[in-house]
C-alpha cells in the first residue's frame, strides 16, 4: 500500500487573497482563494499559474501574486533581537486562541452571530508548525515569522514598504509554451 506524499506549500496566497479561475482563461471564474493560504504551485502558463490546496482543491491563478515559501527559512544572523525568542508571541498566539475558542462556545451556546462577530473582530491568528520549523504570525507587526523554537525572524510582511506603490493587478494574460505573446 502506498501512501500519498505529505502536503508542502510552495507559495501562500496574498494577505488580501486572490481571484481563482476553473482554467486558464478570465472567463471561467471560481471562488476566490482566502489570505494567506497555502498552496502548492503545480503548473505555471505565462502568468497563468495552477495551484493545488492541502485538500485536492485545485485552481488557475495570477501566478505573480503568489508569495514563495522558501524550502529552507533564512534564521537571524548576528545579536538578537525583540522577535527572537517565540514564547511572548506564542503566549500572545495562545491567549488570542483561547478567546476565540470561547466566542466559538458562546456561538453554539446560542450567542447570536452579531455578538460574535463583535468579539472576533480584529482577531488574526496564524500558526503552523511542522517539526522543528515553525511560522507564528504576529498580528501588531503584520509579519509572519520564521523560527526552529530557538529564534524567530521576519519571513514574510503583509504591510506595503513606506514609499513603495502598490503593484498594478493587470489583467492575466495566456502565452504559448515557448513565451510568445
Amino acid at each position: 500500500m502506498t501512501t500519498a506524499p505529505a502536503f508542502r506549500p510552495t507559495h501562500v496566497v496574498p494577505a488580501d487573497g486572490m481571484a481563482a479561475w476553473e482554467a486558464p482563461d478570465p472567463g471561467r471564474p471560481t471562488v476566490p482563494l482566502d489570505p494567506l493560504l497555502p498552496v502548492r504551485l503545480v503548473e505555471r502558463r505565462g502568468d497563468w499559474a495552477r495551484i493545488s490546496c492541502a485538500n485536492g482543491w485545485a485552481a488557475w491563478v495570477d501566478g505573480r501574486y503568489l508569495v514563495a515559501v522558501p524550502q529552507d527559512p533564512p534564521l537571524p544572523g548576528g545579536p538578537p533581537d525583540a522577535a527572537a525568542d517565540p514564547r511572548p508571541l506564542l503566549d500572545r498566539a495562545a491567549r488570542a486562541l483561547a478567546d476565540y475558542r470561547a466566542a466559538v462556545e458562546a456561538l453554539a451556546d446560542g450567542l447570536d452571530g452579531e455578538s460574535f462577530r463583535s468579539r472576533t473582530q480584529g482577531v488574526r491568528i496564524g500558526v503552523v508548525v511542522d517539526g522543528e520549523s515553525m511560522w507564528l504570525y504576529d498580528p501588531g507587526e503584520g509579519r509572519w515569522l520564521y523560527g526552529d523554537g530557538r529564534r524567530l525572524a521576519t519571513y514574510v510582511t503583509d504591510r506595503s514598504v513606506p514609499g513603495e506603490a502598490a503593484p498594478g493587478r493587470d489583467a492575466t494574460r495566456v502565452v504559448s509554451r515557448d513565451g510568445d505573446r
